[in-house]
């Protein structure tokens, strides 16, 4: 259905702009299947939060991890059920286990140092992880958001470092620690994905 209204849009567009080509057609068709897919996805994994009783938890989960996931990138799930449920366990997971574990103040501190170098490991062999229908070609933006996934790495773990309130610096342990897992070759090769610019420039050498 989703497939159906996306490829519908896509061929409105190209008819009133006859200039886009089949490489940026595909490129439209993605995001439109990106953002129209993203409406379900919110309502689902609004409703498991109200169930669960974690709601402001989750909410905070995504507009914690979000902004490093924007510029790290990581490997999208094939069907859009896979997405919804891949979706709902990573935001409401983070957020359930932010709000329940506890962790000793030592341990944290631990937890934190090595995440956060784990994470800036990943994102200097992988960031930004691209995929093949929205690669990422140009060096200079791929400098840019590897810089960006630095910076925002960084910028979180200082503030899990520093905030008083254990359940946030839980999400952003957890969540950016699962979040850098998820750009990373062995998630990749899982889940059946391949990174884009390797493809396309594994295309052009052979062309």
């Amino acid at each position: 259905m989703i497939d159906n209204i996306c490829m519908f849009l896509t061929k409105k567009i190209r008819k009133e702009m006859p200039e886009i080509d089949d490489e940026r057609a595909e490129v439209i068709n993605y995001g439109l299947q990106n953002l129209i897919g993203e409406f379900p996805k919110i309502f689902i994994v609004i409703g498991v939060a109200c169930v669960l009783g974690i709601l402001k938890e989750t909410l905070l989960s995504i507009l914690i991890i979000m902004p490093y996931r924007i510029f790290s990138g990581g490997f999208h799930l094939k069907t859009h059920i896979g997405c919804i449920i891949g979706t709902t366990l990573f935001y409401c997971g983070t957020a359930f286990i932010g709000k329940y574990i506890v962790i000793e103040e030592f341990v944290k501190y631990s937890l934190i140092a090595l995440t956060w170098i784990f994470g800036m490991i990943m994102v200097k062999l992988y960031a930004p992880a691209d995929t093949e229908n929205v690669p990422i070609l140009r060096k200079k933006d791929r400098k840019q958001k590897q810089i960006m996934s630095f910076c925002i790495l960084t910028v979180f773990y200082i503030v899990a470092l520093l905030v008083p309130n254990s359940y946030v610096a839980n999400i952003i342990i957890f969540g950016y620690f699962i979040q850098s897992i998820t750009i990373t070759r062995v998630a990749y090769k899982l889940t059946n994905n391949r990174y884009g610019y390797e493809v396309y420039n594994t295309s052009n050498e052979l062309g």
